[in-house]
């Protein structure tokens, strides 16, 4: 999953959303300069990368991808699936995913001194061009996508894969809305557990 999963997999708490956002960038075992709910939303990150990582529906929709993406295929899903929670926001927020985006970036800010180098540089710009929103669209996942593909020095060619979006819509839409009422009672499971 991507950014606007793993935060809204975090349940209410911004400690826990700004931990969850952080630990992709955070390497090893050992966070414990970072307040309890931080920490909880980096292990929370964990168990749902795993988790996402394994399912079958996930492995089956990478499996389309697979041949011209390689080892990005799983990157794309990630994108592709952050997609399908912007498009279907209503589904599952009664808050406008506007509002809530905006509050996240608040907490950020709020909290700048407990986020980690990463996160500090990555901010201004999720913020400036409203990477969260932009997920509900084709052309914002297109943007998204061709960013991360010149990161990688345009190898991977993940920038043309709106084309495998839009080829396959109906079926990676089917399989995200299957795939994320599963991941969500795990994350909220994990959560209490935490």
């Amino acid at each position: 999953m991507n950014f606007l999963a793993h935060i809204y997999l975090s349940g209410d708490n911004d400690l826990v959303k700004i931990g969850n956002f952080m630990a992709d960038g955070i390497r090893g075992k050992d966070f414990s300069h970072f307040p309890p709910d931080v920490r909880k939303g980096i292990y929370l990150h964990r168990a749902i990368d795993t988790f996402t990582d394994a399912h079958p529906l996930f492995k089956q929709g990478t499996k389309r991808l697979h041949e011209k993406y390689h080892h990005y295929a799983g990157v794309v899903m990630d994108v592709f699936y952050d997609h399908f929670l912007a498009k279907n926001w209503s589904c599952y927020s009664t808050e406008k995913l506007e509002d809530y985006t905006a509050r996240f970036y608040q907490s950020l800010e709020d909290n700048y001194e407990l986020l980690t180098d990463r996160a500090k540089q990555v901010l201004p710009l999720m913020k400036a061009d409203n990477w969260l929103v932009r997920y509900a669209t084709v052309a914002g996942i297109s943007k998204t996508l061709t960013n991360m593909d010149r990161r990688t020095g345009n190898e991977s060619g993940i920038a043309g894969a709106p084309a495998e979006l839009l080829q396959y819509y109906n079926i990676f839409e089917a399989e995200f809305s299957d795939f994320f009422e599963e991941l969500y009672k795990m994350a909220s499971q994990k959560l209490s557990e935490l």
